[in-house]
């Protein structure tokens, strides 16, 4: 009796820790299960605001939109005059939640993300993908990447130099080679008698001495003979040929 006793005691004892442990480990579930809610809450409910560069009031709203985060940053420049300031927003997707350090500190992951807009002078001319120094090894797929903005933002083309008409190339004209017009030999012109004088004739003794007859003089000779007379020296071969040509 004392033995089944004993056994009955020890069974109830065993039930009862057991019960007490299982509703600390639910208590503590539920302790975490609110600290993340509470954290959600303070990213999710409290916006971010910043100020950039250029003095643009900018606000930062975290919202879900399926299995992605998504951010909208609002902001208004300052007025100028009776000018209002400059109003625009842009909208960043992605999906932090695969960073570990996300989600035990999300508000944290988007501070780190305010930094670096607060020192643009238009928050929504950033880079496209966000990597903040506490996810930076995650990938693309964990950063907040850009996705669209409002007004649209449109990057000027840089404009081609203009080209200017080329102009047509002349081909240089060649001048035609001008070959020397021979020259005609000129008659000799008697020596006109001076008036009041007669025609004087000189007086020429014959040398004594052996008389040769020469012989006949060929054409080629011939007009050799007057182009040497009459043309320059550069041009008595195409005199005597010319000469020739008429003697023939």
């Amino acid at each position: 009796m004392r033995s089944r006793m004993r056994v009955l005691l020890l069974v109830l004892a065993a039930t009862v820790f057991v019960s007490n442990a299982q509703t600390n480990n639910s208590s503590n579930d539920n302790k975490q299960q609110q600290q993340q809610q509470q954290q959600q809450r303070s990213i999710w409910d409290e916006s971010i605001k910043f100020t950039t560069k250029t003095k643009d009031s900018c606000t930062m709203v975290v919202s879900g939109a399926g299995d992605y985060t998504r951010l909208r940053v609002s902001c208004k420049g300052p007025s100028q005059g009776q000018t209002p300031g400059r109003s625009y927003y842009c909208d960043f997707q992605g999906k932090p939640n695969l960073c570990r350090a996300y989600n035990l500190n999300p508000r944290h992951y988007f501070t780190q993300m305010m930094w670096e807009l607060r020192k643009l002078s238009h928050a929504c001319q950033g880079p496209k993908v966000y990597r903040t120094q506490m996810c930076k090894k995650y990938p693309d797929e964990a950063q907040m990447t850009f996705l669209a903005s409002w007004p649209k933002i449109t990057t000027p083309k840089p404009s081609k130099p203009v080209q200017e008409p080329r102009k047509p190339v002349v081909p240089a004209q060649t001048k035609p080679v001008t070959t020397p017009k021979p020259v005609k030999p000129q008659p000799q012109q008697p020596v006109k008698p001076q008036p009041g004088k007669g025609p004087q004739t000189k007086k020429t003794t014959p040398k004594p001495g052996k008389t040769t007859t020469r012989p006949t003089e060929q054409p080629d000779s011939k007009a050799s003979r007057i182009a040497s007379e009459y043309c320059w020296k550069s041009f008595q071969g195409i005199c005597t040929y010319v000469i020739s040509w008429f003697q023939n």
